[in-house]
């Protein structure tokens, strides 16, 4: 199969291009950390997307022609879901008989299901994206979708075998499902027994959209070596580790990125890692600053914040990456900005810059006293100093 893909996008409703155009971006952004090359964007404005095959039909004569014509192409991508009917008409249209190499046809979620399973590195993790994904393509299985290694041609590959392999299939995913919920149960009584037993310690989740670094000041903070690289998605996995600021110790967890359209059913096969997020005692929303569109990233997270039941869980706003912004806008008042984040609901917001450390004794600082607060709440014999300057 062809490693390079074609992006297509619709512009519906109230959408900008220049915002369908960032879209894109993350795209194949998505795109590239799955090991697939963009080779072209089309983009198309309509009401609403066609039922049949998503695009109007002179956009996916235009699409097709392209397929037909690069037998590098082993991949379409949209930045929508698609339905099965849709799937499996633009799979007929992208693979005529005569075509040898076979174009696999994905949308978001799909893609961003197959990064996870790449990036699952424990045995929770690998379990919980294993049911979303299955969960996902049940109701989209193709016989292209389900037997992309055999070589299609003949009749003896049409008609009802055809329909009566997708069946099998069918039945099959079916069984790994019912499975996977079963091991899955296994491991999350595990995971609550393991959580309540750090019940006695102040938990701080990092949260935030995806490769806005947030491994990054998890290692800064508690002096780790957590994954942390320039692509969507690096940690999967949810890391727990021991800080102690001062005399404060505390549990800082970093937890999945979030991003635009999450599919619903990784949301809740992961419901038991985000239990990390909503059992915590403070969140610290990490965003990068430098990015045009930071502000709807944070709109995403504060969503899908709500979705998940933590929504009021106390947050810190913490604007990374400042070095980087002002190396693109020139200098740029942050104090004066404050007031502008404050409509998310944050408890306090900072501006920093995890690579170049800026301002990360403020945020120790206001860590420390925050942390220290909520501690003297659960244990207000233990600590014995007062506002106590550790130097941060």
């Amino acid at each position: 199969m062809g490693k390079k893909a074609i992006l297509v996008a619709l512009i519906t409703g109230r959408q900008t291009e220049d915002l369908v155009a960032e879209h894109l971006a993350e795209l194949a952004f998505l795109a590239e950390t799955a090991g697939i090359e963009s080779d072209q964007e089309f983009i198309q404005k309509l009401p609403h997307p066609d039922n049949r095959t998503f695009v109007g039909k002179g956009k996916l004569a235009e699409i097709r022609a392209e397929v037909l014509a690069n037998p590098a192409i082993g991949h379409v991508i949209f930045d929508d879901d698609l339905s099965a009917s849709q799937l499996r008409n633009l799979e007929k249209e992208f693979n005529p008989p005569d075509r040898e190499v076979q174009v696999r046809v994905y949308d978001r979620s799909l893609l961003i299901l197959d990064i996870f399973l790449m990036r699952a590195q424990t045995a929770q993790a690998r379990t919980q994206v294993a049911l979303a994904r299955n969960q996902y393509l049940l109701p989209r299985l193709t016989r292209l979708w389900t037997h992309l290694e055999r070589q299609r041609g003949g009749t003896g590959t049409r008609g009802g075998a055809g329909e009566k392999e997708i069946e099998t299939d069918r039945r099959n995913i079916r069984h790994q499902i019912k499975l996977l919920k079963e091991e899955l149960e296994i491991i999350d009584r595990q995971r609550a027994t393991q959580r309540k037993g750090r019940a006695a310690m102040v938990r701080v989740a990092l949260v935030g959209y995806t490769n806005v670094g947030k491994s990054t000041l998890m290692n800064l903070l508690a002096k780790s070596e957590v994954k942390a690289e320039d692509k969507l998605f690096a940690t999967v996995d949810a890391t727990v580790r021991k800080v102690v600021l001062g005399d404060v110790p505390f549990l800082l967890s970093d937890t999945v990125g979030f991003i635009r359209k999450l599919p619903h059913h990784l949301i809740e096969s992961f419901k038991s890692t985000l239990d990390e997020v909503r059992e915590a005692d403070l969140l610290l929303h990490v965003v990068d600053v430098s990015h045009p569109y930071h502000e709807s990233q944070i709109e995403v997270v504060h969503k899908t914040l709500q979705e998940i039941g933590a929504g009021e869980v106390p947050l810190i706003l913490v604007l990374n990456k400042i070095d980087k912004a002002e190396a693109e806008q020139g200098t740029i008042d942050w104090q004066e900005r404050m007031a502008h984040y404050r409509q998310w609901g944050a408890r306090e917001v900072v501006f920093i810059s995890a690579v170049s450390r800026q301002h990360i004794p403020e945020l120790k600082r206001l860590l420390y006293h925050t942390i220290r607060e909520r501690h003297m709440q659960l244990y207000p014999n233990f600590l014995k100093t007062e506002n106590y300057d550790y130097g941060f």
